[in-house]
């Protein structure tokens, strides 16, 4: 198990978080404004998806779960390696939607929605970087 490169992206994640929490204004209004501060802050939210993207993979690959016919079946493979909850593994498919929209910008970005979303999911990160964090503690 790539535990190093697990770990390396955890703290590339939090840094992410960080800098996205630091700036995230309370109301949509503000952030509406914010220019490229807000590009930024998608940025680094989409940043931080793909290594969440990145962990279920190496984790998925490493523990031989199972060969991904499309990028989220590894959430499945983690659901059926019993790492993660089925409910995790949902909201880890809207955090790749989400991620979708952000990188390949359909239309434009509806930017309420994605503050809501960022406002509201956040912590789905959280979760998921406290439940891989257990996981590696077991594999010592």
């Amino acid at each position: 198990m790539r535990v190093e490169l697990i770990r390396s992206k955890i703290e590339e994640i939090l840094e992410s978080l960080k800098l996205v929490e630091e700036h995230l204004p309370e109301d949509f209004e503000t952030f509406q404004s914010l220019g490229l501060i807000k590009d930024g802050i998608y940025k680094r939210v989409e940043f931080a998806i793909q290594n969440v993207i990145d962990i279920c993979a190496i984790i998925n690959s490493d523990l031989k779960l199972g060969i991904p016919e499309k990028e989220e079946d590894v959430f499945e493979g983690l659901v059926r390696g019993g790492i993660i909850s089925k409910g995790l593994a949902q909201k880890l498919r809207l955090m790749k939607g989400f991620r979708n929209v952000l990188v390949h910008r359909y239309g434009r970005i509806n930017d309420e929605l994605a503050f809501e979303a960022l406002r509201e999911h956040l912590d789905d990160i959280y979760e998921f970087i406290e439940t891989i964090e257990k996981f590696l503690e077991g594999q010592k």
